[in-house]
């Protein structure tokens, strides 16, 4: 062996061993996420019905105007974004006042940590059934106000109560990864500038406005997106508490996509509904990530 190829078998060694740590993840990626929404916009110009035999057709953009001239979709799409902007705040708002109340370590707060991240843990189909059976008519919390005397809620048999109390039922079930994700973006702000503050006579909100807010910024980013894509696909929570009802008032566009268009045979309706979501999801991520980034050029311009 001489001196030249000792270096380049090195570089041929090290190339493979990358290539081997890179490729099952791109092969993965491709097979599992770009190959299926590569599929879905195709069928989405097509009047697919699923059928093997069937070649399907180029209708171009009918499927994509049928999606915003049918009232139900579009109600289904009212629906979603109602989910998502009133989940996103309930979800975010309650995970990081608590994360505040169990930063500090020991026995109590970890214990307390265990418990609220433990309905992430339970299927999404549990957590509506469980739900269902506690705000049913007939349910947990309706039968023990009729023993005191009141009167029964229509926790899930009103439209508006129905919607609220499914957003109420995802944000707990979304909860506890919210609260670990502020948890862990609390742990990394240095407590020399906490005492700092303190020192300098800063109270408590001063001292979370100044110094906490600003730290926490790239967890709140993260957070408000992963909640917020994850309340635009609900479906599970839909099917086992509500079932899109009543009359249609909690349908999300998710639940429209797969209750509704795939059993009907309308394969083409139902990529162009996929398509609409995922165009929606993608356009909330870049709207949340150019939001932080005006308010950090902000930051910097003032300072």
């Amino acid at each position: 062996m001489t001196k030249r190829t000792a270096p380049r078998r090195r570089v041929w060694r090290e190339a493979t061993v990358r290539a081997g740590m890179v490729v099952p993840a791109l092969v993965l990626y491709v097979g599992l996420l770009v190959v299926p929404v590569g599929y879905a916009v195709y069928y989405s110009f097509t009047d697919y019905n699923g059928f093997p035999n069937q070649v399907p057709e180029f209708i171009g953009w009918d499927n994509y105007k049928r999606v915003f001239q049918s009232s139900d979709i579009t109600d289904s799409m009212v629906v979603t974004g109602t989910v998502a902007l009133a989940g996103a705040v309930l979800v975010n708002l309650a995970a990081l006042g608590l994360a505040l109340l169990l930063q500090q370590t020991n026995r109590f707060n970890t214990f307390g940590r265990v418990v609220m991240f433990y309905p992430h843990v339970l299927s999404a189909l549990v957590v509506g059934f469980l739900w269902q059976a506690m705000l049913g008519p007939q349910g947990v919390v309706n039968t023990m106000m009729d023993k005191v005397g009141h009167s029964s809620l229509p926790f899930l048999s009103n439209p508006t109560w129905a919607l609220w109390s499914m957003i109420f039922v995802i944000a707990w079930s979304l909860f506890g990864v919210q609260l670990v994700l502020y948890l862990a973006g609390l742990q990394t702000i240095p407590a020399d500038l906490i005492e700092a503050a303190r020192i300098d006579g800063a109270g408590r909100w001063q001292t979370f406005r100044a110094v906490t807010w600003p730290a926490l910024a790239p967890t709140v980013t993260v957070a408000i997106i992963t909640s917020g894509i994850s309340l635009l696909k609900t479906y599970d929570v839909v099917v086992s508490l509500t079932g899109g009802g009543p009359a249609g008032s909690t349908q999300t566009l998710a639940y429209s996509i797969l209750a509704v268009s795939f059993p009907g045979r309308k394969i083409g309706l139902a990529s162009a509904e996929a398509v609409v979501l995922i165009i929606a999801a993608a356009v909330l991520a870049f709207t949340v990530l150019a939001l932080r980034r005006r308010a950090e050029e902000g930051a910097e311009s003032i300072g």
